[in-house]
Order: C-alpha cells, then structure tokens, then sequence
C-alpha cells in the first residue's frame, strides 16, 4: 500500500512538473512579438495553397511559419534555386533531338532539308 502511495505522488510531482514547464512555454509565446507579413501571389496559387494547407489540417499562417523556421533552422532555402546557363538548355534540346531522331526512323537528304528551308524562307 505504501509503494502504491509513493508511485502515485512521485507521478503527481512528474505530472505537476511537466504542466509547469508547458505553462511556461505557452505564457513564453504570448510573450513573443507577432508581426505580419504581406505578400503578393497569383490568385490561383493562393486559392491552391488555401486548399492544400486545409486538406493537411493546418492554416496558410502556420505553413509559411514552418517554411520560415526551417529556413532558419538549416540556414537554407528548403529547395535549390539556379540559373540555367545558355550550354545547359541547348544540350537539352540536342537531346530531346536525338531522341526524337531515334524514334523517327525516316531520314532526309541535305538536298530535302535544303529544299524545305527553301520552301519556308521562301
């Protein structure tokens, strides 16, 4: 009976403890200055975004806070951002060609491809 009594206080001291320290953490919240934040998006995004945050459970307000405390957190934007240079987007397209050629089984002469430009320049 005594060891009863005993594991019942010291959970009554563990469960005090805990509902201090979160008492603290939310009067530490209201403590902290909120500030707004305007942004500009297209209507679209938006009204899309809306939606995703509600079909997560959670406010546009705390999506952006998250992506704020992230970004902050690891010291980086959560996605890579770069410029693709003018040999990058060529080599693609020559890739998409080479591809397209390899599908398309028909070749032409210099002379068709000559005739064709012809034809288009006029």
């Amino acid at each position: 009976m005594i060891v009863l009594l005993y594991n019942i206080a010291l959970q009554y001291t563990v469960l005090t403890t805990a509902i201090q320290h979160l008492v603290i953490i939310i009067e530490m919240m209201d403590i902290m200055e909120s500030l707004n934040i305007s942004v500009c998006v297209d209507a679209n995004d938006k009204k899309n975004f809306e939606q995703f945050c509600e079909n997560v459970g959670m406010n546009v307000s705390t999506a952006i806070n998250m992506f704020i405390k992230a970004v902050l957190r690891e010291q980086k934007l959560p996605f890579e951002i770069h410029l693709k240079s003018f040999s990058d987007t060529i080599y693609e397209k020559l890739q998409e060609a080479e591809l397209e050629i390899d599908k398309n089984p028909k070749r032409y002469s210099k002379e068709d491809v000559i005739d064709s430009i012809n034809k288009i320049i006029g």
